[in-house]
């Protein structure tokens, strides 16, 4: 058999005999058939080129096959191309001319969503979606017909400022907490980018665990460097179950508060923008122990020697809030939100159902004039007309010009006055009224011990198994009910 064509030699990976097909190319004239070369071992290492063969296909499979337990194929994994996520925290490429308008936003994760979220409505806002329907079919038939509807169009865009209006400067508790937990509404870091000329984002609990539900950083306003702090909610459902829907675990706290100590050991005042539902609750997170995170944050934050403002930036829930919220001065946006327990907890606890969550929302006075009334919150910073979200932007504006006119006072004082008003302003909190005459019905399934005494009546508190502390006489007395009789 003579020299009958050349063939193509092209494989890399684990194949088998019937999945390796090789390309002859005939030479001559016809009647000349058709064979191929199965490479073997011996010289496996040419790729890509061409070999002349005078075997049958026959006799070089069955070498082929004597061979396999000796076939030694490798090959290399290359790495794809990098992302903007791979290459956190120093990104390779930073486009010209970022140096000089702040390349530090290019070391945080957060970006820019690529696709603008869909609209979302609120329930009283349907009005609102009515009008704007409208003038959608006014502005199409005027594209149709070319006819002039101008007027027309004109006067319901003046009707739907008026509604708006009308309804935003007038909300209801109700409405106020259903902004708060609007999706679209701006997050921590929306407004961090806002309104900080450099900011780099600091990570860690030093004990082995980030938690991204509470995030850390160091910024700068107007020449003066702030540690910033804040619950980070997430603009979709992938970055919610990425930030535990804004739910920081006990390492969040203590994150926040090594940055605290940090802040303090270097003199930059901190800023802390609570925006959460609560801590988080899971089984997890009370194993590591989320109440003494959380209650040794209180504690600390007493302590601080540096200026301390805190932003309700949406909706402050419970001690998850609280734990960075012992501050100098407490503002709020104008629909946030305050409390100790969300409403529907608290419908479910009082009323034992959830469909109360309206009743409970207005019992618990939860927004911000209510909470000013109350000396709890300080000044209410106001929003846009339709909210954060309909411009984050200006949100963004009010919020640092509440921060820096009241940051500046604070800056006068001395450390230890500072502690002290800190102290005080928490102490001053509440209302405590005695000797006030109180409802049989809610008594009625009141222990002995706890029923309210009588005008008069010595004040008695357990202090043993037989025994009572009577506090108006600083003198124990002894319980003669407990053992059935009289003590000598």
């Amino acid at each position: 058999m003579g020299l009958i064509g050349v063939v193509e030699v092209s494989f890399c990976g684990f194949l088998s005999a019937d999945l390796l097909t090789l390309r002859c190319q005939k030479v001559g004239g016809g009647g000349v058939r058709e064979q191929c070369l199965l490479q073997s071992s011996r010289s496996c290492a040419v790729t890509g080129q061409l070999l002349p063969f005078r075997t049958s296909v026959a006799t070089e499979k069955k070498r082929w096959l004597r061979q396999q337990q000796q076939l030694t194929i490798s090959a290399k994994i290359t790495k794809g191309k990098k992302s903007s996520e791979t290459e956190y925290p120093w990104p390779e490429k930073i486009p010209a001319g970022a140096e000089m308008d702040g390349a530090l936003a290019f070391l945080n994760r957060f970006k820019p969503l690529p696709n603008k979220p869909k609209p979302f409505p609120l329930p009283f806002e349907h009005p609102l979606i009515d009008l704007e329907n409208k003038i959608d079919e006014v502005r199409e038939l005027a594209n149709k017909t070319g006819m002039d509807f101008s007027e027309q169009i004109k006067e319901l865009e003046e009707k739907y400022d008026q509604v708006r209006r009308d309804l935003y400067l007038g909300l209801t508790a109700v409405q106020r907490l259903s902004v708060a937990r609007h999706p679209h509404r701006p997050t921590f870091l929306d407004h961090v980018l806002n309104i900080t000329d450099k900011w780099v984002e600091l990570h860690g609990d030093r004990a082995g665990y980030d938690d991204p539900a509470l995030v850390c950083g160091i910024g700068k306003m107007d020449d003066m460097s702030f540690m910033f702090i804040g619950h980070q909610k997430g603009r979709n459902t992938k970055e919610n179950i990425y930030r535990n829907f804004a739910m920081p675990t006990p390492n969040g706290y203590r994150k926040a508060l090594r940055m605290m100590r940090h802040a303090d050991h270097h003199g930059f005042p901190i800023l802390t923008f609570i925006d959460t539902p609560g801590a988080y609750a899971g089984i997890k997170a009370e194993e590591l122990g989320q109440g003494e995170a959380i209650a040794f944050n209180l504690r600390e934050m007493f302590g601080l020697s540096v200026p301390i403002i805190t932003t309700v930036i949406g909706e402050g829930g419970s001690g998850g809030a609280l734990a960075i919220g012992c501050c100098d001065k407490m503002l709020m946006l104008e629909n946030a939100v305050y409390y100790v327990a969300s409403p529907e907890a608290c419908a479910a606890i009082l009323w034992k159902t959830a469909a109360a969550a309206p009743l409970a929302t207005e019992a618990l006075r939860i927004t911000g004039a209510e909470l000013q009334k109350l000396d709890v919150v300080d000044e209410v910073i106001p929003e846009p007309l339709g909210g954060a979200h309909s411009d984050p932007l200006q949100t963004s504006k009010n919020i640092k010009a509440v921060i820096m006119k009241h940051m500046h006072k604070l800056l006068k004082l001395e450390p230890e006055m500072l502690m002290k008003q800190r102290v005080a302003k928490f102490r001053k909190m509440g209302a405590v009224e005695e000797n006030v005459e109180v409802d049989t019905h809610i008594k009625r399934k009141m222990k002995k011990s706890e029923v309210p005494v009588e005008s008069g009546e010595p004040r008695l508190l357990l202090a043993g198994k037989d025994q009572l502390i009577d506090f108006k006489n600083n003198s124990l007395a002894v319980n003669a009910s407990v053992n059935g009789g009289a003590r000598e």
